[in-house]
């Protein structure tokens, strides 16, 4: 626990117009369209960071069917809040919940914060040449808003 704020596991108590102003400037979702990350959300186990006053600081989300299964993603803590544990409260927080224990594999993705994940036990893949993608890294690009 950290003084002063609270997680959520609620998806009803997510700010959407929050995590889609960080998320949709992301390396990794640039540009996603605010319907996008509101189905995203309403279809994964989502948990936020809030501050006592309800202001949501924090978001990350697991995809996932709660048997086999899950892929953490969007993981973020917001400029201002950040130094202070809320990440490892926010992951210390989702690998404890209930929905996802005895899970077979969880998998991320992330460019810059190897650091946190192996501190929970993440590693990288152990068989890369067994996992494949399919990656439409600029499927949101199609969905701006046309220059006038």
């Amino acid at each position: 626990m950290v003084q002063g704020y609270f997680i959520s596991a609620k998806n009803e108590n997510m700010n959407v117009v929050v995590i889609h102003e960080y998320i949709s400037r992301s390396y990794w979702a640039s540009n996603i369209p605010f319907v996008t990350m509101e189905k995203a959300i309403k279809n994964s186990l989502c948990f936020g960071v809030f501050t006592e006053d309800n202001e949501q600081v924090a978001f990350a989300r697991m995809v996932t069917d709660c048997a086999t299964f899950a892929y953490l993603a969007d993981v973020f803590v917001l400029v201002d809040h950040r130094g202070q544990g809320l990440s490892k409260w926010l992951m210390k927080t989702i690998l404890a919940h209930p929905e996802l224990q005895d899970i077979r594999r969880m998998a991320l993705a992330t460019s810059d914060a190897h650091g946190l994940y192996q501190q929970f036990g993440f590693k990288a893949l152990a068989s890369p040449q067994s996992f494949m993608e399919l990656h439409n890294a600029d499927v949101y690009l199609n969905n701006l808003p046309e220059q006038s």
